[in-house]
């Protein structure tokens, strides 16, 4: 077996090695192989309950970031080689986060807690705060619901760090193109983006048609709104003449004016919605937050 590659071969040896070694139900197994791929081990193991992860020699700290993300009771079945023979160990994670990864094998995360769907609308708290104001939890859930995403999607995100993060994590075996203008917001997203373990992002400085060219054509795009807005629009519909469209504003110049902005693309199916959320302070008092327009559509641009 190749020192990083998992080929079919390899992999129906690892599954036979634990399905003889341990409680394992192969029928409800999900197979992660993330050497050299954009896949996320976090998100992942926090969704099912067994996973059979191949890793490759020299993740150090692969077990403290998953300790970090609330997954300490998992437990751990390995063994000590790169092959699947010899004898089989099991430890709750909690107890291996000094460990790193010494060879390239598979090791089985039983994760008894595992939601079958991921839940959106992640507590602010999760984060790795550093320049961002993030947006509220509830306003994130309904931005992600109107992105409607896909295990499978492409998504770009542009100016939005904790939507590409949560995207990242639904869109497992997609990926996710963040944009970020600002210099220490990219800072704040690499920061999260290690925080949570996530390999399915890129980070990219702006929206041009040669920056397009290295990434993959996005199925959906979620923005806020800015000055450079058109010019996004406008190199977008060109790469992906399908392309959906969510926007997120507090500026309602933007919502009034995007019936023309959106023709001039090509975009249509357009909807636009407020959201107002209040919540209880102090003394009862109640505090409201900014109330965004996110507005969607989708393209279908004829040259």
């Amino acid at each position: 077996m190749s020192e990083t590659l998992f080929n079919n071969e390899s992999i129906i040896s690892w599954l036979q090695y634990y399905a003889a070694n341990a409680p394992v139900n192969l029928e409800r197994v999900k197979l992660l192989d993330i050497t050299g791929k954009n896949k996320s081990v976090i998100p992942a193991v926090e969704s099912h309950r067994q996973t059979l992860v191949f890793t490759e020699a020299g993740d150090e700290d692969i077990f403290y970031r998953m300790w970090a993300a609330g997954l300490g009771e998992c437990e751990v079945w390995y063994n000590d080689g790169s092959e699947p023979t010899g004898p089989i160990r099991h430890d709750l994670l909690k107890n291996m986060i000094d460990r790193g990864i010494n060879a390239s094998a598979g090791m089985l995360v039983l994760n008894s807690h595992a939601r079958n769907t991921y839940k959106v609308g992640m507590d602010n708290d999760a984060f790795r705060r550093g320049s961002v104001h993030f947006v509220g939890s509830e306003i994130r859930a309904v931005l992600l619901n109107k992105m409607q995403v896909e295990i499978q999607d492409e998504l770009l995100v542009i100016s939005g760090e904790s939507i590409a993060i949560e995207a990242a994590m639904l869109a497992q075996e997609g990926s996710v193109t963040a944009v970020e203008y600002n210099a220490d917001d990219r800072r704040t997203l690499e920061d999260n983006i290690d925080h949570f373990g996530l390999h399915n992002i890129r980070i990219m400085d702006a929206v041009t048609e040669e920056s397009m060219k290295n990434v993959p054509v996005p199925d959906t795009v979620m923005l806020v709104a800015s000055a450079s807005m058109e010019q996004e629009l406008d190199v977008l519909t060109k790469l992906n003449p399908h392309i959906g469209v969510v926007i997120y504003t507090l500026d309602m110049g933007v919502a009034a004016d995007i019936d023309r902005t959106f023709a001039h693309y090509g975009i249509g199916d357009t909807e636009v919605i407020q959201i107002a959320v209040s919540k209880r302070g102090h003394k009862n008092m109640f505090m409201q937050e900014p109330a965004p327009w996110i507005i969607t559509g989708r393209a279908d641009r004829r040259e």
